[in-house]
């Protein structure tokens, strides 16, 4: 299981146990979401890669989108 918190204009992936994974960002150069991950010695599961794989084609397609904060 991964949560998805927003921060700004990007979601932290957080596993079950709190750990922070990654962040889910937008590129404009290609027009996707991608998964940066946060610390190169951090394994993710077969589950959690399933879990923002998803979450990726969801934002994709329109489907779900990243919420804005509102700083004022």
């Amino acid at each position: 299981m991964v949560l998805f918190f927003p921060i700004q204009q990007e979601l932290d992936c957080i596993s079950a146990s709190g750990d922070i994974l990654g962040k889910i960002k937008f590129d404009g150069s290609i027009g996707e979401h991608i998964f940066c991950i946060d610390n190169e010695s951090i394994s993710l599961s077969e589950s959690e890669k399933t879990s923002i794989s998803e979450k990726i084609a969801s934002l994709d397609s329109g489907n779900n989108s990243i919420p804005m904060q509102d700083d004022d």
